[in-house]
């Protein structure tokens, strides 16, 4: 004990000072390691507080005009085929992207969620290379055939010679395919035996839409969409389905790059489905965003909020089209996200 004593009064950096020698003290050399250990403490949190960079946000009105708006998605639908799910995009500009495919990867997943199959196609089935045309009772190729359009042909030239042309002809026309089993291309490839083999299985559709930077929506829903005396709808009948289960889970959606602290409301978002069909729509408030790092790379982005409302299939007389919808409306406001070191 006098050892740690002695050691600690040797510790004292500020003595008293007598004629001939100095006088150091126990509580001399306690207060100076109590001062150390504060001084020290102090210095790394200031250096810290030095090294640690905070965002300034400013708030400016966007005056953009003409550009372009990016939309990631990846959701996953347990319970919907990939042969009956199509993607769809408008805008009040009125330009509209009807079953998109472009940039959109499907992968078929089983009731475990495990990949059965990963594709970039469209609905339906896929084109024949080799088109068939029936002579005397047997299916031959025939390089020249030119089949049917069974009535929604645009001119006498037009063939369709599988039964996604056909359905892509009643689609220009705005009819709805009520039967496939009375088209020959659809019932030779097996459009409705298609859809019985995928049923149970669900859907995991991601990719991106590049959309006009105005107010719009883009959805997710079964059959192939069309315009009927100006109203949008979607060909449910050839499916001979009476209710789609529209339960999904939100795995990404994001408006633009990431940058760091962007928080993304919808990530990891799940439904289930409840009532036998109906309409899941999410309404968006897109707030464009500029990031400038340290080092002043900047990165034009976006930041959302969102609201959620669910519509059964029956409100009133009305009918509502079954599938998950996204409505997003831009806000007229800029934000930047500069940083700056303390």
């Amino acid at each position: 004990m006098d050892n740690i004593m002695s050691k600690l009064r040797n510790l004292d950096a500020y003595p008293k000072i007598n004629e001939d020698f100095y006088s150091r003290t126990l509580s001399g050399g306690v207060i100076t390691i109590a001062s150390s250990v504060v001084m020290l403490l102090l210095f790394l949190s200031e250096l810290r507080l030095y090294l640690h960079a905070v965002t300034e946000t400013k708030l400016v009105v966007d005056t953009s005009r003409g550009e372009t708006l990016r939309i990631n998605f990846d959701v996953t639908f347990p319970a919907l085929p990939c042969s009956i799910l199509s993607l769809d995009a408008m805008d009040i500009s009125g330009e509209q992207h009807l079953d998109v495919k472009h940039d959109v990867i499907k992968k078929r997943i089983d009731s475990h969620g495990n990949v059965i199959e990963t594709r970039q196609d469209g609905i339906g089935a896929p084109k024949i290379d080799k088109p068939l045309q029936r002579h005397g009772g047997r299916l031959e190729h025939n390089e020249t055939y030119c089949g049917s359009c069974y009535g929604a042909e645009a001119s006498d030239d037009d063939c369709c010679n599988n039964c996604e042309e056909v359905r892509e002809a009643y689609r220009k026309k705005g009819w709805a395919l009520s039967n496939p089993d009375m088209i020959d291309q659809c019932k030779r490839e097996g459009f409705l035996q298609r859809i019985k083999d995928e049923e149970g299985e669900g859907c995991n559709v991601y990719g991106f839409l590049e959309v006009n930077k105005v107010a719009g929506n883009f959805h997710f829903a079964p059959g192939k969409s069309f315009q009927q005396s100006n109203i949008h709808v979607h060909d449910l009948l050839s499916f001979q389905k009476d209710s789609f289960n529209i339960s999904h889970k939100i795995n990404r959606l994001t408006f633009g790059d990431y940058f760091p602290g962007v928080v993304n409301p919808l990530d990891g978002v799940q439904w289930s489905q409840a009532t036998p069909s109906g309409m899941y729509q999410y309404f968006i408030k897109v707030v464009p965003t500029v990031y400038t790092d340290v080092t002043g790379h900047t990165i034009q982005s976006n930041q959302f909020s969102v609201t959620e409302h669910f519509r059964t299939s029956e409100f009133g007389n009305l009918q509502f089209l079954p599938g998950v919808f996204f409505f997003y409306d831009l806000s007229p406001i800029k934000v930047f996200s500069p940083f700056r070191e303390s």
